[in-house]
């Protein structure tokens, strides 16, 4: 049995027509994981979690603002991550912004059990997420800000996200139910 390639050899490179795919792929699977979990009135961590907030509270449209909550976070992901993750990184949320405007046209779940919506959510947004990140890509927001704050100031980047998740849904605390929360969590 050969021993694993690491990711920086060649045979693990991935083209542009690959990378193109996944980036389409990845981010239409999260989108279609978003429908649900907005169906359901639920929400999420990360800047996806805040623009669920703000779409929420004030109406506004889910994908413009998941797309302009995103646009600061990508200068730390110029300075932790380089350009062409950054690059890879905004198409991703482009795409996944666009997606989470044109899916519900597409889709319609006329009804949807929140657990489901949540744990279905939930492995679609994962699958996606992990198609994204295998081709070096990202959905932004505050994963690049977390690992840029490792790079530069040796914070661990799991207890900044994790720190920011649990600030997000303290926040739901007073938008969302309760159990919609919970089960958000």
């Amino acid at each position: 049995m050969n021993a694993p390639t690491s990711p920086t050899d060649p045979a693990d490179r991935h083209n542009l027509f690959d990378d193109a795919q996944a980036l389409l792929t990845g981010t239409l699977v999260v989108a279609i994981g978003l429908v649900f979990i907005k169906q359901a009135g639920l929400l999420t961590g990360g800047t996806t979690g805040l623009a669920f907030l703000v779409h929420y509270l004030a109406k506004t449209n889910f994908g413009l603002t998941l797309f302009l909550i995103n646009i600061p976070f990508y200068l730390f992901g110029l300075k932790a991550l380089g350009k062409a993750f950054t690059l890879k990184t905004f198409c991703a949320v482009g795409l996944l912004s666009l997606y989470s405007e044109l899916l519900p046209q597409w889709i319609v779940v006329e009804r949807i059990h929140p657990l489901f919506a949540a744990i279905m959510g939930g492995l679609l947004a994962g699958a996606g997420l992990l198609m994204l990140i295998r081709h070096q890509a990202s959905l932004g927001g505050l994963g690049v800000m977390a690992i840029y704050l490792q790079k530069e100031k040796g914070w661990r980047a799991g207890n900044v996200q994790m720190f920011a998740d649990g600030f997000i849904v303290l926040v739901a605390l007073f938008v969302v139910d309760i159990e919609k929360v919970a089960l958000s969590i």
